[in-house]
């Protein structure tokens, strides 16, 4: 190594434990390659002068990008499917970090936007409405499977269900037993 030993570009491959860095200097020579815990690298990394850092967009990128920003450097993530080619033979932590440093130099790059926390709340909010209408969905079909084993044709959608269901199960001779007919007045449908 004839240059300097000054980070000017660092991959880091995010872990739940540990992360590992890999940083080039200006002639892409490595210069730093280490492994370190989740409580010591943000203090490890304030030492590092200001540099380009890439990561993956997986989870915990965006909080840890804004974390990195914060201290000066200039963080870019990129699509896990994009970095692929450039991690060379097996991947490990150690060569997906390097993939990554050499990714996030590359000018054709296409980047990830690092959401706001305005943004990943939304985002959480959408995810949780989309789980809940599919719970709903799969307790209204299941529901509808039962019921049609007794016989008794349940419409499709929420909305028609609520409307049949309670004339269905006031029916005396629909041939469902006490049981029964009390466990599916109780089931909770989810609501989204």
């Amino acid at each position: 190594m004839n240059g300097s030993k000054t980070v000017v570009r660092l991959g880091i491959d995010l872990g739940k434990n540990s992360f590992h860095r890999w940083g080039v200097n200006e002639q892409d020579e490595r210069v730093l390659k280490k492994k370190v815990g989740r409580r010591a690298w943000l203090r490890e990394l304030a030492n590092l002068p200001v540099c380009w850092i890439g990561m993956e967009a997986c989870g915990g990128a965006p909080h840890w990008a804004r974390e990195l920003s914060a201290q000066g450097h200039e963080v870019r993530l990129m699509a896990p499917q994009l970095v692929t080619g450039y991690v060379k033979s097996n991947q490990n932590d150690d060569k997906d970090a390097a993939g990554m440093c050499e990714a996030v130099g590359r000018a054709n790059m296409r980047l990830v936007a690092v959401k706001a926390f305005e943004q990943q709340d939304l985002q959480a909010l959408h995810r949780m409405r989309q789980a809940a209408v599919k719970a709903r969905t799969a307790v209204v079909n299941q529901m509808r499977g039962l019921l049609g084993e007794y016989g008794l044709v349940v419409p499709k959608g929420a909305g028609q269900r609520q409307r049949a269901l309670p004339e269905m199960l006031e029916d005396s001779e629909n041939q469902l037993s006490a049981l029964l007919t009390k466990r599916v007045r109780s089931t909770p449908t989810p609501v989204a």
